[in-house]
């Protein structure tokens, strides 16, 4: 199939058709946008529907009713929209129903700004709303993996019966990038579990509500073990040049291919840097962290907030290497003369050596006898 060009928010619905999605429930919200324009224009055409909700409350509880109805549906918005939407995902957790947020993360706290960061990690990867519950999230770095983390997504909240999240920043959102689609669309049957309106399905409830504590402990021991499932079998990471990392650069988003071509770079120079990306941000790829502490001295953590995905690398890491951090706020990127001198530091402060060039070794070598 040819490449199209287009933005990463585009190509979020784009490929969202293709998986079968027929619903879109959502209020625009800056640098999100264009993903609701997009579903108004390509959703109908498949005879699905596209509705603008008056909110994000409004939206996500519309959500929950496709859903239920066994519909394939997604929403989308930003920052200050996902916290208006926390109440229904944990209602959607909690009733088990599969559907896709795509989320673009703009400046905070409160309106913030339109600028790009990273500060909805804690919101979206711990959970903002209430009670035991976790969401599947997925993380990608290019417009291309826009369209493929979409239909993953699409396949895991299935799969568990669960939302699941693609979290992007605002750079991927809004870049041009070639895209390749999958050549066939899904065309997925109605679950047995819906409530769809027909004679079959007049039995089914869908609800989050237990109204003892046994009844709700023995289904919160259910979702736990569902979500002990999902950390063996989804984790997912990218590793580049890190099997002989002593330098381990960890991001994700748009700061991981900041980090890879400074790990190039440094590797240049004779640093033996290598970069970990998790494109899972849950379940957290942990076992990839302890595989690369066993030869690595320092990982450093780039991160466009305050330090939240931090806290999910120490805890795989578990005092097993030193981290280190560096990070911008705000709406700026961290540029990659900053981040390659932070690197050169570290690699100074921990004592990592530089590798002598095979032609410098080869000059420097006197014949014998002389």
């Amino acid at each position: 199939m040819r490449k199209q060009l287009m933005k990463g928010n585009e190509a979020i619905v784009k490929s969202a058709i293709l998986a079968g999605c027929r619903a879109f429930y959502g209020y625009p919200i800056t640098p999100a946008s264009e993903i609701a324009e997009a579903a108004a224009f390509y959703i109908p055409k498949t005879g699905g529907v596209f509705v603008q909700a008056e909110s994000e409350v409004a939206a996500v509880n519309m959500l929950y009713g496709a859903a239920a109805a066994g519909v394939r549906a997604m929403t989308a918005s930003s920052g200050p929209g996902i916290s208006l939407m926390q109440e229904g995902i944990s209602y959607m957790a909690g009733a088990e129903l599969p559907c896709v947020i795509a989320d673009i993360t703009r400046g905070g706290p409160g309106l913030g700004n339109l600028g790009t960061e990273q500060g909805d990690y804690h919101q979206v990867v711990w959970g903002g709303g209430h009670g035991n519950y976790r969401t599947i999230v997925l993380a990608p770095n290019s417009v291309q993996e826009m369209a493929d983390l979409t239909a993953l997504a699409f396949e895991l909240a299935v799969r568990y019966r669960n939302p699941v999240f693609v979290l992007a920043d605002g750079s991927v959102g809004q870049m041009m990038e070639p895209v390749e689609f999958a050549e066939k669309a899904i065309e997925e049957s109605l679950p047995q579990w819906a409530v769809a309106g027909t004679a079959a399905s007049r039995g089914n409830l869908i609800t989050s509500l237990f109204m003892t504590a046994d009844e709700l402990e023995k289904h919160e021991r259910a979702l736990e073990e569902k979500y002990k499932f999902a950390e063996e079998r989804e984790p997912r990471a990218e590793e580049w040049n890190a099997a002989d990392a002593e330098v381990v650069l960890v991001g994700y988003g748009i700061v991981s291919r900041i980090l890879k071509a400074v790990a190039a770079e440094a590797r240049a120079d004779g640093l033996k840097v290598g970069l970990l990306r998790p494109i899972t941000l849950w379940p957290f790829p942990t076992a990839s962290f302890r595989n690369l502490a066993k030869r690595a001295r320092v990982f450093i953590v780039v991160e466009m907030s305050n330090g939240q995905m931090l806290d999910d690398v120490r805890l795989a890491l578990n005092g097993a290497r030193p981290v280190e951090f560096l990070n911008r706020m705000g709406g700026n990127l961290p540029s990659h003369d900053e981040v390659l001198r932070f690197v050169r530091e570290q690699a100074q402060r921990f004592d990592v050596p530089t590798q002598v060039k095979e032609e410098e070794r080869r000059s420097n070598v006197q014949p014998v006898g002389l």
